[in-house]
């Protein structure tokens, strides 16, 4: 009797391969109809989300108090910090000892903390809208930081600088004004910019207070829909895109800066 293998008896040959391409359908249509199944998940999720009952509104108005609450804080933070980096390189003793409490408060306590000392103590029998009080204790919170980067810039000019201003006659105000403080400005505009990166970042704990902001405007979707994933991958987004554009149109002012510079 002779034997004869399997492969090489024709009929069998092509049930083994009619057996293949049903087993090789199979998992094709099994794995179309998992990816089809995915996709239909994901787009029930955005509807019931942002489009169902006009939830994505809650995120727009969200980056409009974001944006509000970090704009005018870097303003006054700027503002603060200036009149601290003053402060701290300053001769006179007083100036200098308000100067280092201030900075060594804000920067050794949460940001959290001071914002709810803010706006639950301190501005508690003040009517004024949330936002401003917001902006208002973020302000504060970034003058310690910024009043360390313009006191950095500004020793970073070299003496000569402040010699030659008082060799043409100009006096300490004058010399800061027109000849450090300009030249600082670039040193600093970096610092500065990233400063204010993280500052967006940080106005996410408003919701403490109250406040929707983005972060706070995604939590209450994620509540009212008990969806988790949605919510915050679109406020991740959100904040992406927010720093990805300001870090494009500061980058190009820095560009100039330098080139100026150059010039």
């Amino acid at each position: 009797m002779t034997y004869r293998h399997p492969l090489k008896n024709p009929c069998k040959c092509n049930k083994i391969a009619v057996s293949c391409c049903f087993f090789g359908t199979a998992i094709i249509f099994l794995k179309v109809g998992g990816i089809m199944e995915f996709f239909a998940t994901i787009s029930e999720q955005f509807y019931k989300c942002f489009i169902k009952d006009d939830r994505y509104k809650l995120l727009l108005g969200g980056i409009g108090v974001t944006l509000k609450v970090s704009l005018v804080a870097i303003i006054l933070g700027i503002i603060i910090g200036f009149f601290i980096a003053v402060c701290n390189l300053s001769k006179k003793k007083v100036l200098r000892g308000i100067g280092l409490v201030y900075t060594d408060v804000i920067r050794g306590t949460p940001s959290v903390t001071q914002l709810m000392l803010i706006y639950f103590v301190a501005f508690a029998a003040v009517q004024w809208d949330k936002w401003i009080i917001c902006a208002i204790a973020f302000g504060i919170n970034s003058g310690g930081y910024v009043a360390e980067v313009i006191r950095a810039g500004i020793l970073s000019i070299d003496k000569g600088q402040t010699e030659a201003g008082r060799s043409l006659g100009l006096n300490g105000r004058q010399t800061m004004t027109h000849i450090i403080l300009p030249q600082a400005i670039k040193n600093i505009f970096p610092a500065l910019v990233n400063e204010f990166i993280v500052l967006i970042k940080e106005t996410a704990i408003v919701g403490y207070v109250g406040l929707v902001d983005i972060q706070k405007a995604g939590d209450f979707i994620k509540s009212t829909t008990f969806l988790a994933f949605m919510p915050l991958l679109a406020t991740a987004i959100i904040y992406y895109v927010i720093i990805k554009i300001l870090n494009i149109g500061l980058k190009r002012i820095e560009k100039k800066l330098r080139q100026s510079e150059i010039r």
